[in-house]
């Protein structure tokens, strides 16, 4: 094997609630990792960002942080928001939609999956069995009007869809290669489904023409169109017969929640999201500021985050000890899922416990 040193820079930004909890677990648990591999070293750039940052400071994340950011290999981000901080038109903190947009994030990619051990929300045995992505449009979509919108005399309140022809074509590009890399490792059968309401809105109708041109050069992997509604439906039934789902922003927004807690929790659901040259990776649930500081919170969602974030290095640097690393951290998970019952799912272990029990399992491998 190449024994060569590699050196990631990694921008940790921990953020508020139980965001530093979960980072701290994840961070101790890649420390170890990194010992099963010659010459790997990451080096991590705590970064300040949040809510409570900008209730301390006026500003919700740095001109430097950001700087700091564009430099790094790759962002670990905890979780953002506390209900009492708000910007003065009311919206909430949200670092990572900043980052989104100043890093050209543009995929947002959702992997879900269920744990057999753990109690399900769904009766049917299937529901053990839940196994999909859905990949998220992050650059437009509805939310492409956050900040631009209008507020006409206090009466009327207007937002913009954008959707184009670039970023739909990307978008739909990134879940085809998501469905190939799947059905490649026999995993699940090689599936698209391009998720939208282009029965009633022609920017939605645009959305699943530029789907289908990109479609029609991945012949190997199946299409198939499915409007909004029926999904949310068809979720609920029965969430083990999708693959990968790829949609626009806003409504990829609530089906990765949905989608995540038919699979148990957003507590088990990491996220990425990925642009051409940069990347954050960063776990489905909230900042929870309820339980923070109680070691309660379940640090699984951030830890499967670090796996995507290895297999998105070893994509960029053609570093397959990574995509390795990021295996062994998936199956150490798996185990400590069988062994551990975590306070989320009322049993008795919390946040130190979990990531003991993951740690156990990454020296055992």
């Amino acid at each position: 094997m190449d024994r060569r040193d590699f050196r990631f820079r990694i921008a940790v930004l921990a953020g508020d609630g139980i965001g530093p909890e979960v980072m701290t677990a994840c961070l101790q648990v890649l420390e170890v990792l990194q010992e099963r591999f010659d010459g790997a070293r990451f080096d991590f750039r705590p970064l300040e960002a949040g809510a409570a940052h900008y209730h301390k400071t006026g500003t919700a994340f740095s001109d430097e942080s950001m700087a700091e950011c564009r430099k790094a290999d790759a962002i670990l981000f905890g979780a953002v928001g506390l209900p009492h901080v708000r910007y003065p038109d009311g919206t909430e903190i949200a670092t990572h939609v900043d980052l989104r947009a100043e890093l050209d994030l543009y995929a947002g990619l959702h992997p879900i999956r269920s744990y057999p051990r753990l109690p399900r929300v769904l009766a049917d045995k299937r529901a053990a069995a839940v196994d999909l992505v859905l990949v998220r449009e992050l650059s437009e979509g509805l939310l492409y009007s956050r900040g631009r919108g209008s507020l006409e005399n206090d009466t009327v309140a207007r937002e913009t869809m954008v959707i184009s022809r670039d970023a739909s074509r990307r978008v739909s590009e990134f879940a085809f290669r998501v469905a190939g890399r799947r059905a490649k490792s026999k995993r699940r059968p090689g599936r698209v489904s391009c998720v939208d309401q282009a029965n009633v809105l022609p920017s939605m109708a645009f959305f699943r023409k530029i789907f289908g041109e990109v479609a029609a050069d991945h012949p190997a992997i199946s299409a198939e169109y499915a409007y909004v509604d029926a999904t949310a439906a068809k979720l609920v039934r029965s969430p083990w017969d999708f693959d990968v789902l790829v949609t626009e922003n806003a409504c990829g927004s609530v089906f990765s929640s949905l989608a995540a807690a038919l699979a148990g929790s957003l507590s088990l659901a990491p996220t990425a999201e990925i642009g051409d040259r940069h990347a954050v990776f960063q776990p489905a649930h909230g900042s929870a500021p309820d339980i923070a500081g109680r070691d309660i919170a379940n640090p699984v969602a951030q830890i499967l985050s670090a796996a995507l974030m290895l297999d998105w290095l070893a994509d960029q640097h053609g570093e397959p000890r990574l995509a390795h690393a990021a295996r062994i951290l998936e199956n150490a998970v798996e185990k400590a899922m069988a062994v551990v019952y975590p306070i989320a799912f009322g049993g008795q272990d919390g946040t130190t416990a979990i990531a003991k029990a993951i740690i156990s399992h990454i020296r055992k491998a």
